[in-house]
């Protein structure tokens, strides 16, 4: 098996799959890439065995089909160090060895090489039911749902993004049980509806190789809601999806707020960013006393006798109140709303208290929502 591929188009197109290889495989052969030949396509394959991430090239110099297992770290730290030019790729001594070259006087290298059939194959998707969605789309709700994903292996069926489609729209949701984030854009509808657990990794690989693409993406998925399949570009992404029933995040949006406080999220973030410098960091605990001529935020730590006091302007509609939050929360949930000023509806310092961007209407095509439970203020 012998062709010569771009070094700036295989190096590329490894680099958008190598997120995928695990550095505690249980099987020695997934710290490999699968080369695969058919035809002039060289398809390039990374797998943990959960997900799978395949990119295809078109190639003009072939010689032969087959498939091999090639070191994934030796040839990802070769080709970062050599330039753009033409390589030649061959496999020799009965298969289990392979050759890189770049014009002949300049470079040589010989790794070993695996037999391809000893990488695991991909289940085959049958009976499936698509969707299309647009990359931006896609990636914006990733972007704003993924950093609010569970962590506790208790709940495993938290550790990912919830997302349901339906004949009006679709909806990512994700939560720890101390921030949610709902996002719902109605430019995706189903006359199939349907809902899964995408688990964090692949969404991650697929975060950063879909930025700043405008295509759509093709999504099939089994009706079982065991595995999932993304299609773009040249990009194929397999990955199983989580089992388990995706709590219920409907009963912990509160309705009947009757205070709401509109403010700058630029001054806000970093008035939280300074206070929460100063909360104990332990629990990170910030207090917002809010009325309607002026809203303060506090922290302090009385282990170490330091604390902070600021003053922030905005609008508050409601009887004064108390309430606090766990700063680094919050600060992540507005480092999260991209618009200029966030509105936070509120109803008593036990319940959660609901985020979202100030100039939102129901009738937009992307709707954002963000909760986060208060926290128990120390007198």
């Amino acid at each position: 098996m012998k062709f010569i591929v771009s070094r700036n188009e295989l190096y590329k197109n490894l680099s958008a799959i190598s997120g995928v290889l695990s550095t505690n495989n249980t099987m020695p052969i997934l710290d490999n890439f699968l080369f695969t030949i058919s035809g002039n396509t060289l398809t390039v394959t990374a797998s943990d065995l959960d997900c799978t991430m395949c990119a295809e090239i078109e190639l003009s110099n072939v010689d032969g089909e087959g498939s091999i297992a090639v070191p994934s770290k030796n040839l990802l730290d070769t080709l970062k160090l050599i330039p753009e030019i033409p390589i030649v790729f061959s496999t020799i001594e009965d298969g289990d060895k392979i050759s890189l070259r770049y014009t002949a006087a300049e470079g040589k290298y010989d790794d070993h090489c695996y037999p391809g059939d000893e990488y695991p194959g991909i289940k085959p998707m049958e009976e499936f039911r698509s969707f299309e969605i647009g990359a931006s789309v896609l990636h914006k709700a990733i972007s704003k749902t993924l950093f609010a994903t569970g962590t506790d292996e208790l709940r495993p069926n938290m550790m990912g993004v919830f997302c349901e489609l339906n004949a009006d729209d679709i909806t990512f949701v994700a939560t720890d049980a101390h921030k949610l984030v709902r996002f719902r854009s109605n430019t995706v509808k189903t006359i199939d509806p349907t809902s899964f657990i995408l688990p964090k990794k692949p969404l991650q690989q697929l975060k950063g190789i879909i930025s700043g693409n405008n295509d759509s993406i093709k999504v099939d998925y089994l009706p079982d809601g065991s595995r999932i399949r993304f299609s773009f570009n040249n990009i194929v992404v397999y990955s199983s999806l989580k089992e388990g029933k995706y709590p219920n995040y409907r009963n912990v949006i509160p309705s009947n707020n009757d205070k709401s406080f509109v403010v700058s999220r630029d001054s806000f973030l970093q008035c939280i960013r300074r206070v929460g410098i100063y909360a104990n960091q332990s629990t990170y605990q910030i207090r917002i006393s809010l009325n309607d001529e002026i809203t303060t935020i506090a922290a302090e730590d009385i282990d170490y006798s330091k604390k902070a006091e600021e003053t922030i302007v905005g609008i508050y509609n409601g009887e004064p109140m108390e309430i606090g939050f766990n700063s680094k929360f919050l600060r992540e949930i507005l480092e999260n709303i991209e618009s200029n000023e966030i509105q936070m509806d509120l109803s008593q310092p036990n319940r959660a208290a609901l985020i979202y961007p100030a100039d939102q209407q129901e009738s937009d095509e992307e709707n954002l929502l963000m909760l986060i439970m208060p926290v128990m203020l120390n007198n």
